[in-house]
């Protein structure tokens, strides 16, 4: 098994396998001044189909994880938004000729969501607090845009 220690998000770290979406920087005040709008968070990179928006009630999960499986989607990217407040586990890896290279694993705040990158391998949805439900905006169409990879050796994530 190997060892992988889990680093808190930040939209630098992450940049090579999509977005982190959070308040922070230029906003407009709107609802008469009652409301703060970040404008354009996420690119949707969506392939023959179209976005849809989907809920997700996944299980919390405890650390350490164990994740032996990695997946991509080549057709679309996917959004993950907490619902409730929620902190969750993203392990995600670069594509290395086909199948996933080194791992990195991150834990999302509950003020956090990410927009996981059209053919960045990663792991299931791991929520390891709040109320596992989320909203999840990604492509919906005909064709396969699911591919699973089974790691060779597990890898034991811990925060």
């Amino acid at each position: 098994m190997t060892d992988l220690r889990a680093q808190p998000l930040t939209a630098a770290a992450f940049a090579p396998f999509g977005e982190v979406i959070e308040t922070g920087g230029p906003f407009v005040t709107i609802n008469e001044g009652a409301c703060r709008r970040y404008t354009d968070l996420a690119r949707f990179d969506i392939v023959d189909g179209r976005h849809g928006l989907s809920l997700f009630a996944a299980e919390i999960r405890a650390l350490p994880y164990e994740c032996g499986l990695l997946e991509r989607h080549p057709l679309g990217s996917q959004c993950f938004i907490p619902m409730q407040g929620a902190r969750f586990l993203i392990i995600v890896a670069p594509d290395e000729g086909g199948a996933p290279g080194t791992p990195v694993a991150f834990v999302a705040e509950d003020h956090q969501s990410v927009n996981i990158a059209r053919n960045t391998w990663h792991g299931v949805l791991c929520p390891i607090a709040g109320s596992g439900l989320f909203a999840v905006i990604d492509r919906i169409g005909e064709g396969g845009n699911l591919e699973e990879h089974r790691l060779g050796r597990p890898i034991r994530v811990t925060a």
